[in-house]
């Protein structure tokens, strides 16, 4: 009885955090279900009171962002930089591979799901509506290549905190002129963090810095160390997000006038996307798992509960990073050059969640309408959601920017994204989910096919610094910090329990 009374405490204390935050998603439910209750019938609370209760989790999610700037720099140049140039290429090449794959497989899930369920049909057009909905004029192509220029920054203090958006405007000789590709190409420096371009530009310093390995031995052990502390740091910061993650759900529930009003509405579209989200993510994605590692999903996924927990919280998985590395390093067990090479990369570009939405979104507004979608605007849309979700930013609610260039393939109005704002802000929540699991997966699974060469790689430095060749069982948090010191010619090896 002792001995199970000391297994259950000790799964206890090694799930502690997680169980915490998991417990926070919970209580924050209820938090915000209970606080409705609280004015007459009638009223609902005023802005500033729910500026009140989202102040705790405000202050968590800007200590989030604030580590996402040094933790993708110090991180990506260390780990491209511990690398050789041929590793680096295989690593990245089956990364982007698997993403491009697991993308197109969610959009395909998602237009399976609408068209067959058609959750859009036999509604009234006008039957929803919300309000505070921007729009930008911009078109498809506009967009596409504002992703690929905000990979070449030219200012990279810049690319900190802001990143270059294409604006369209009306020809002065005719205002009123309907034809958008007729009208005057500017662009701004719209505020938000280039993470695209940050991203790239790691990923060259650090494959210089690896092609000089020898001559630039400290400048890799700066930024290697500089990992180190930034994992420290977020270690301490993780420890809040089961507070923050409560006030941050209840102050959204808060948000929301008539919550049963809106999921009466919505509720067949909203029941679509999330059943169709969490099938790609904990079916689909845990099967193509399975299948390329042979290792259990279901516990890899119960690993990851602790990121799992906060990007639901936080809803957005560019903030839920450093969380992200640290379950996947320390209860996975992915080489920390593997992991912090491949989740800003896939922080950026893979967005399983945010694609299967667009899709279904843009042909659940067509349904509404009464459009009738021939197979080449079907096509047309797949083809746009994919490359829209690579452009979305890991942030909150960054879908509906995108989802406006899907709309346009089949000439809906961008306002029409106001038909589906009423939800939108839980349906972020399971798509920055998915988007999460799907990266961690990813990351997963490059790593099982990178073993070999990441212990042939070590290997070889070993033998050039006259080192002891590490066994093939070694630990792989022991291996990347013995990159320095091999790289120094130092035959000491550090522990892994020195890591933070």
């Amino acid at each position: 009885m002792k001995m199970q009374w000391t297994s259950v405490w000790g799964f206890v204390r090694r799930n502690l955090l997680t169980t915490l935050t998991i417990l926070g998603v919970i209580v924050g439910i209820a938090l915000g279900m209970g606080l409705r209750a609280v004015p007459d019938e009638g009223d609902s609370w005023a802005q500033r009171d729910v500026a009140y209760i989202n102040y705790v989790g405000d202050l968590f999610l800007r200590t989030l962002k604030a580590l996402i700037l040094p933790l993708i720099v110090s991180s990506l140049i260390a780990a491209v930089g511990s690398l050789d140039l041929s590793l680096s290429k295989k690593i990245g090449g089956r990364a982007v591979l698997y993403y491009l794959a697991t993308t197109v497989l969610a959009v395909i899930l998602g237009i399976v799901l609408v068209v067959t369920i058609k959750p859009g049909s036999d509604r009234e057009s006008g039957e929803v509506e919300a309000d505070g909905i921007q729009s930008r004029n911009v078109t498809t192509v506009d967009t596409l290549l504002d992703l690929v220029r905000n990979m070449f920054p030219p200012n990279l203090v810049q690319a900190c905190t802001q990143q270059y958006q294409t604006v369209l405007k009306p020809p002065a000789s005719n205002p009123t002129e309907p034809d958008i590709y007729r009208w005057t190409i500017t662009g701004v420096y719209a505020d938000g963090m280039n993470i695209l371009g940050l991203v790239v530009a790691s990923i060259v310093f650090g494959v210089a810095l690896g092609a000089t390995k020898r001559e630039n031995a400290l400048v890799l052990q700066f930024f290697q160390q500089l990992s180190h502390i930034v994992m420290k740091v977020t270690g301490w910061v993780i420890w809040l997000s089961p507070v923050g993650v409560t006030f941050l759900i209840a102050a959204k529930i808060l948000e929301i006038e008539d919550l049963g009003e809106v999921f009466g509405k919505l509720g067949l579209y909203f029941a679509v996307v999330a059943g169709g989200i969490l099938f790609h993510g904990f079916v689909v994605l845990s099967l193509l798992f399975f299948l390329f590692t042979r290792k259990n999903p279901l516990r890899f996924i119960a690993n990851m509960g602790q990121a799992l927990a906060t990007a639901f919280g936080t809803s957005s998985s560019s903030a839920t990073l450093p969380v992200t590395m640290q379950c996947l390093e320390e209860k996975n067990h992915v080489d920390p050059r593997v992991s912090r090479f491949v989740l800003p990369i896939g922080a950026t570009i893979n967005m399983d969640g945010t694609a299967l939405y667009e899709a279904v979104a843009a042909i659940f507004i067509a349904q509404l309408r009464g459009l009738s979608l021939s197979f080449g605007n079907v096509l047309a849309i797949s083809i746009t959601a994919t490359a829209a979700s690579i452009g979305a930013a890991g942030i909150p609610q960054a879908g509906l920017v995108t989802l406006v260039m899907v709309l346009d393939t089949v000439g809906l109005p961008a306002e029409d994204v106001s038909l589906i704002i009423a939800v939108d802000w839980l349906l972020d929540r399971f798509r920055t989910l998915v988007n999460v699991l799907g990266d961690s997966f990813g990351a997963a699974i490059v790593y099982h096919y990178s073993k070999a060469e990441l212990q042939d790689t070590k290997n070889a430095e070993a033998g050039l610094t006259g080192t002891t060749q590490l066994p093939p069982d070694t630990d792989p948090e022991m291996v990347f910090h013995t990159d320095t010191i091999l790289a120094t010619g130092d035959e000491r090896i550090i522990d892994k329990n020195s890591r933070l």
